[in-house]
């Protein structure tokens, strides 16, 4: 059942000025990564039409060389970053794909790079950022705590922290994706679903929308096990939430971002959450039409989707493919029919009241 006070009433949102990152931010971006990455293609599929009863474009972020939309903000970072903050180094902390492009792209400038994960990581993101020249450092029961850790190595060492969320070149690098996007569907967008974790692709794609295709409507989807920036978006309360474990571990924060915030509470439409059982549907049906692995967080897009199958009918449907980094174990499971394990995180044990607010 879906939550009417989580929609807007009209689709016609002005773009507000003074956002942190602006149109022309997103077009310097798409210039200066051109140099290091193609435009990703945005693909339809008929069997996954019917069973939406919509004509679905799927933004295939998943080809990217780290299987992630994360590596457009990243190059776009380094690219534009200082040569002081370059020799400093780089320290941040991930559930893998931001750390991947951060590695991607210290590599590319010849510039070291930590990352801090959380114990029980994905082991396939952390393979993945150790190849790509990063020291990674497993700290703290989820992505908050090991964030903290992050920025206490930057304060005793110097290192540039870079916050997943918090950087305004990430959110305009990464925005680059809708642009291509509504660029490829010239007949246009109805919607346009994109996940929210730290809430950088939605931030960066309700910006580009609201500027170039203003009655797209824009909705981000959040996983019912990680919902604390569905809830500052829905009632305007910013607290921490327990992540009680999801498949979605790209959007397990416990912490709502106030920064993304910013653009996503005058810019977006709506706010969905999907359950466990609705995303594992989603990443079956990503493997069994389109022929594409989607994990969890990317799977979002189309579980929502799934969710408003009767209110999307006749339309023309975005939905960005974030992702395809799920493991092995993760993969198995879903195909299989069978519910993955995941840990449960510690931070549920916790009172509510005893968690820090904010980054």
């Amino acid at each position: 059942m879906l939550n009417p006070d989580s929609f807007a009433a009209e689709p016609d949102v002005d773009v507000p000025v003074g956002l942190p990152v602006s149109l022309d931010d997103v077009y310097r971006a798409r210039e200066l990564i051109a140099r290091y990455l193609v435009p990703t293609p945005t693909i339809s599929h008929p069997v996954l039409g019917d069973m939406l009863g919509c004509t679905p474009h799927v933004k295939l972020e998943n080809t990217h060389s780290i299987g992630s939309f994360k590596i457009r903000g990243g190059l776009f970072l380094l690219s534009n970053m200082s040569a002081a903050d370059r020799l400093r180094g780089l320290v941040t902390a991930t559930r893998g794909n931001h750390g991947q492009s951060i590695a991607r792209a210290a590599q590319v400038h010849g510039v070291t790079c930590k990352i801090y994960v959380p114990h029980g990581n994905n082991p396939d993101k952390n393979a993945a950022m150790r190849a790509l020249g990063a020291e990674v450092v497993e700290q703290g029961h989820d992505f908050d705590a090991a964030w903290a850790a992050a920025e206490e190595f930057s304060a005793e060492t110097g290192a540039r922290a870079v916050h997943p969320a918090r950087e305004p070149d990430l959110i305009a690098g990464v925005a680059t994706a809708a642009m291509e996007m509504l660029e490829q569907v010239p007949e246009g967008l109805d919607a346009i679903f994109v996940p929210v974790g730290g809430g950088s692709i939605a931030a960066g794609t309700a910006l580009v929308v609201k500027s170039l295709s203003p009655q797209t409507r824009v909705y981000g989807v959040q996983a019912e096990n990680a919902p604390a920036m569905h809830h500052a978006w829905t009632t305007g309360e910013k607290r921490p939430f327990a992540v009680t474990g999801t498949i979605a571990d790209g959007l397990a924060v416990r912490v709502p971002v106030d920064y993304t915030l910013s653009f996503m509470e005058p810019l977006l439409d709506g706010m969905l959450l999907v359950t466990e059982d609705e995303i594992q549907d989603a990443i079956r049906a990503y493997a069994t039409t389109i022929h594409h692995l989607a994990e969890g967080a990317a799977a979002t897009c189309l579980a929502a989707a799934m969710k408003m199958r009767h209110e999307l009918e006749g339309q023309n449907v975005g939905l960005m493919l974030t992702g395809g980094n799920i493991d092995t174990k993760t993969l198995i499971h879903v195909l299989g029919g069978q519910r993955p394990e995941h840990p449960q995180r510690a931070m549920s044990m916790f009172p509510i009241q005893e968690l820090s607010y904010g980054y």
